[in-house]
């Protein structure tokens, strides 16, 4: 909101041309000269002679601006916005703990990154499903970042039966999606795996989410080639479990990511490492910008009054200073 001042009758204050010319009129009449005589001897300074005629001329000067009508105008913007609802699907397979991500794996880098691109979002709904072998919704659609934030930074690895059900996956977000009667539904699903489990395919689960006009991001996360996993096992000679790193080669179905996002008018991105995943998050952003209108309002309200009660004082003023003998009107 920002404060505006305007006279709405401007031309009234060409009046104030006026004042000049009074103040000649009396200078040429010697006013001064003629009327000092008068003046008690404590009151012959010639500025107690003036000031009657200084305050009629500053009280001329109000009224004068009091009826170009000063007024003072507060605007504000509304902002009228078409959200787009986005259910994020996260992988958390063991295989998302690889370490290739710095500074530790794979998951943690990716929670980093949705957070960041969840507060890029302030207009949109935005829910968050986890999966491995199964899938959970964390979160349905919802605008409350502060709880996002905690629900996304709680994730953890292998808290679901293990595996990659990307059908499952999808599935289980488009059906947040259903019922949104948002101008665009997206799914952005983060994986680094192969399709290996859950009780739905792929393609049964892009056909869904096709039929319900909602478009999929896929982004592929991990480095080709062998990486270290780190893996709990049991230590038979302790007993204890105990957690190992395994050099494993994660596989990535770039084919089938890129099928699912072309079907649905989505697109498919790989990324190798934190500054390549912010990329794509950011490219996503932007191919996904919020329409955002803005309507700007005004009021103004009329504030001529004080300036003639001020106007009022100043004319009331002589007469107060004469009686009280410190002024002698002309």
């Amino acid at each position: 909101m920002s404060d505006l001042a305007r006279f709405q009758d401007p031309l009234w204050l060409l009046l104030l041309l006026a004042i000049p010319v009074l103040v000649w009129w009396r200078w040429r009449r010697g006013t001064a000269a003629l009327t000092v005589s008068r003046l008690p001897e404590r009151a012959r300074g010639a500025w107690r002679l003036q000031l009657p005629f200084a305050l009629r001329c500053l009280a001329l000067a109000l009224l004068i601006a009091a009826l170009a009508r000063p007024q003072q105008g507060y605007s504000w913007e509304e902002s009228l916005t078409e959200g787009i609802d986005i259910q994020l699907a996260l992988d958390i397979s063991g295989s998302m703990g690889a370490e290739d991500f710095q500074p530790k794996n794979r998951l943690e880098v990716a929670k980093r990154v949705v957070n960041d691109f969840i507060d890029r979002r302030p207009a949109d709904r935005l829910g968050l499903t986890v999966f491995s072998g199964a899938a959970m919704t964390r979160s349905p659609l919802t605008t409350d970042r502060q709880m996002l934030h905690f629900l996304v930074d709680a994730v953890e690895l292998n808290s679901l039966p293990d595996g990659t059900a990307i059908g499952l996956a999808l599935a289980s977000a488009a059906s947040r999606l259903k019922d949104s009667t948002a101008k665009s539904k997206l799914i952005v699903l983060v994986t680094d795996g192969v399709n290996n489990a859950g009780a739905i395919d792929p393609a049964s689960a892009t056909a869904i989410a096709e039929g319900l006009g909602i478009k999929i991001y896929t982004v592929g996360v991990g480095t080709p080639g062998r990486v270290p996993v780190p893996l709990a096992m049991h230590d038979p000679r302790t007993g204890r479990r105990e957690t190992r790193r395994v050099m494993m080669n994660v596989e990535i179905d770039d084919e089938l990511l890129a099928e699912i996002a072309e079907r649905t008018g989505g697109q498919f991105f790989k990324a190798g490492d934190e500054s390549s995943l912010r990329e794509v998050f950011a490219a996503i952003d932007e191919l996904e910008k919020t329409p955002i209108a803005t309507k700007l309002y005004t009021r103004y309200d009329e504030v001529f009054q004080p300036l003639v009660w001020a106007a009022l004082g100043l004319l009331l003023l002589p007469i107060l200073l004469n009686g009280l003998g410190l002024t002698v009107e002309p």
